[in-house]
């Protein structure tokens, strides 16, 4: 039995202009994106790096000043290599955590399972092998279960028993029996 295909509760004309209008907004914002990116990239820049003013300077003033920028490259190298290690480890340990996540639910995927009809003795040699040859008697192996028997309070003819407990001796009796 097929199923007739679902009729899409949207048009085609309606879906294609959406389908504009939503990668429109993606360009939009991916331009916006790019800008933002250039001009924090540029004042980044301008606070790292103050321009240089080379008019005017003597040999001297000009040997020191590249000391400085070699001085200044060291510590950006130095930077750089730090937070390259740092990014090459959460690489690592997230690589592992995703390798552990796989793991976890390879093992936990179970396939779907059918009823099978099979008798007690074959389901037991199917767990435990050849081990188990006879036909095993499960009844055998239960624990038995002795009952208590209850407390019968004797039942006496009533008929005896009734000018005994007649009148406030009677009434006496069965107050301290109970106590």
């Amino acid at each position: 039995m097929s199923e007739a295909p679902k009729k899409s509760k949207i048009t085609a004309s309606r879906r294609l202009f959406l389908k504009t209008k939503l990668l429109k907004t993606a360009a939009e914002m991916l331009e916006k994106t790019k800008e933002e990116r250039s001009l924090q990239k540029e004042v980044t820049l301008t606070e790292k790096v103050p321009p240089l003013q080379l008019s005017g300077l003597s040999v001297q003033d000009l040997q020191a000043l590249c000391k400085e920028l070699h001085r200044k490259i060291d510590v950006a190298d130095e930077e750089r290599y730090d937070i390259e290690a740092k990014v090459a480890k959460n690489v690592k340990e997230i690589e592992d955590l995703n390798q552990k996540v796989f793991e976890l639910k390879g093992k936990m995927k179970r396939p779907a399972l059918r009823r099978v009809k099979i008798s007690a003795d074959a389901m037991l040699g199917a767990l435990l092998g050849s081990k188990v040859k006879e036909s095993v008697d499960f009844k055998a192996n239960l624990k038995t279960v002795k009952k208590e028997e209850e407390k019968k309070e004797e039942v006496t003819d009533w008929r005896k028993n009734v000018e005994a407990m007649s009148g406030m001796e009677g009434r006496k009796k069965l107050f301290n029996a109970n106590q």
